[in-house]
Formats: C-alpha cells, sequence, structure tokens
C-alpha cells in the first residue's frame, strides 16, 4: 500500500462520515456469506463466483483502461504472480467458500474465516522472517483455539471420531488461501496502479481461472442462476460484498490510516453471526459464543498495536 493511501486525511478524519463508512464496510464483507447461502441452493458454486468476479472486473473497467499500461505491464511482465493472485483470492476464496456453505453454515464460515489476521502473522514470520512477540504467539494460540470450539462444534470428542464437517474444514483452507493472498498483495503491488486498477485487474485473474470450473458446471448439468431469488443474491454479492466493501475499505485506510481502519473488522464476527441468524434463521448455540469471544481476543491480542513509550519517540 502506497504512503499516500495509508495516511489519514485530515480534514476528512475530523467528520463522521470516514467512519460511518468503516462501520458500514465490516458489514459488507459480512454480506458475502448471507447471499452466498442465499444464492447457493440455486447456482453451483464455482458459477456464482464465475459470474461474481466476471462482473467486478467488467464494472472496474473503466479505472484499468485509465491506467493500461501498468494493468498490461503487470498482467504480461508478471503472469504467474497475476494469476496467483486470482487463485488464492477468487479461485479459492470463490468457488472453494461458496462449495463450503454447501455443508456448513454462514455462521461458522463467518468466525473461521476471520481468523485470517492471525494466518497473516504466521507466514510473515515463517517466510519473511517477521519478529512476532509474546502477545502475538498467545493471540494467535487463543484464536486458534476459538475456531477448534467452532469446527468441533463444542464437542472435543468429534477429533476423535473424526465427525468434521466438510464445509468447516474448507472454510480453514479458504482463511488460509485469504491469508496468503492478502500477504503477496501487500508485499508485491504492482507499480503504477491504483486500488480499484489493481483490484480489478486481479478480478480479471479470477474470472479467467473460475471460467473452466463453470464451464464444466454448466456442461454437466449444474444449477444454474434462472429465478429472482438467485440474480438478487448474485447482485448482493457484486454490489454489497465486492464493490462497496473493497472501496469502503480502501476509502478507510485513506482517511483513517491502516491501523485505525482495521480496527473495525473487528465487527465482522459480530455482523456475519447477527446476518445469519436474523436473516437466514441459522440457531445459535453456546459454542459460537464461546468461539466468537475466543476469536475476537486472540485477533485483539495479536494484532493490536503495542503502545508506543518514550523510547519509540528518541
Amino acid at each position: 500500500m502506497s504512503k499516500s493511501t495509508s495516511t489519514p486525511i485530515h480534514g476528512e478524519s475530523a467528520s463522521l462520515v470516514p467512519y460511518l463508512v468503516m462501520l458500514a464496510t465490516p458489514l459488507f464483507f459480512s454480506s458475502n456469506l448471507i447471499f452466498g447461502r442465499l444464492a447457493i441452493p440455486e447456482v453451483a458454486p464455482f458459477t456464482l463466483a464465475f459470474i461474481r468476479w466476471t462482473a467486478a472486473a467488467l464494472i472496474l473497467t473503466p479505472w484499468v483502461m485509465r491506467e493500461w499500461a501498468p494493468a498490461r505491464a503487470f498482467v504480461t511482465g508478471h503472469p504467474r504472480h497475476w494469476l496467483l493472485l486470482g487463485f488464492l483470492g477468487m479461485w479459492i476464496c470463490g468457488g472453494i467458500v461458496y462449495l463450503g456453505l454447501e455443508y456448513t453454515t454462514a455462521t461458522n464460515g463467518t468466525l473461521i474465516y476471520t481468523t485470517s489476521p492471525l494466518i497473516i502473522l504466521i507466514i510473515e514470520r515463517l517466510f519473511f522472517g517477521r519478529p512476532v512477540t509474546g502477545r502475538e504467539i498467545a493471540g494467535i494460540i487463543i484464536g486458534f483455539l476459538g475456531v477448534a470450539v467452532i469446527v468441533l462444534r463444542g464437542e472435543p470428542q468429534a477429533l476423535l471420531s473424526l465427525r468434521l464437517n466438510t464445509g468447516d474444514l474448507l472454510f480453514v483452507v479458504a482463511a488460509i488461501s485469504w491469508a496468503a493472498y492478502s500477504v503477496l498483495l501487500r508485499k508485491n503491488r504492482p507499480e503504477g496502479l491504483n486500488t480499484l486498477s489493481q483490484f480489478g485487474v486481479v478480478a480479471a485473474a479470477g474470472a479467467v481461472l473460475l471460467m473452466p470450473m463453470a464451464l464444466w458446471e454448466f456442461l454437466s448439468g449444474a444449477r444454474m442462476p434462472v429465478t429472482t431469488t438467485a440474480w438478487g443474491g448474485i447482485a448482493g454479492i457484486v454490489f454489497f460484498a465486492s464493490l462497496l466493501a473493497f472501496s469502503g475499505f480502501q476509502y478507510g485506510i485513506a482517511r483513517l490510516g491502516a491501523a485505525t481502519a482495521g480496527i473495525f473488522m473487528y465487527l465482522l464476527p459480530p455482523y456475519g453471526v447477527a446476518l445469519a441468524v436474523l436473516v437466514l434463521g441459522e440457531p445459535f448455540h453456546p459454542y459460537h459464543l464461546v468461539g466468537i469471544a475466543t476469536v475476537l481476543t486472540g485477533l485483539i491480542m495479536a494484532t493490536a498495536k503495542r503502545p508506543r513509550t518514550r523510547a519509540d519517540t528518541r
């Protein structure tokens, strides 16, 4: 992320607008699994992901065209990196996520997905030598204990009998994939591309990679979107969970700074679970409450910024 997008703009940060945007942004992100859960009974998972990212890429085409030279240089000069971002961020965190929703609830998926920041810390430590503090290690352990509570549904004996939900395990894979995507995006930002242009280029990579699976689903007679419910779910995913969520987060970073904007993302678990319960009518079990509390505790411990001391200012 460039310095220009991570430095707060003080004139606007003093108003309520950036804070209101950031209060809504985690809600938009959370809506992906809600709209996905509504659409998936009527749309095959990879077809749903293909339509989502194709639509997003087409909508963002004007921004890409304004920076066509650096966009083309990125795609042709770094094709493996471009396709890897599309595979991690759109193929796995698209088709595999929607496939997971065929087996598990949006509540479980939301809570498992929330651990991506913890996985980012692990990836940066293992592959980039990032130092990890004792507090961060404790937060990572606590966060993953929360995931264990959710995956095992509060029943440790499920591990012994291998009664693990396929959908929950797919969401674990998706959380790891999103963490890897985030690290690669941060470490290897294409030069000359602003956020929306870069998002459009990577969305196009996702659409290209999802096309073969979507075509296979179509030829095999899988579920295709034909009803108002299906297209309404797709529209919600494209507009709210893709365009508004990503642009809102980048707006928050630009106006408030990355650290402040990141704090609002702690709202993902309560927003996602509340939507799943209120909109989808999913049951809320005691282990969900334990999972939320444990995951949030781990997240805050692992990702909260260390207070500055006098030594830091010298």
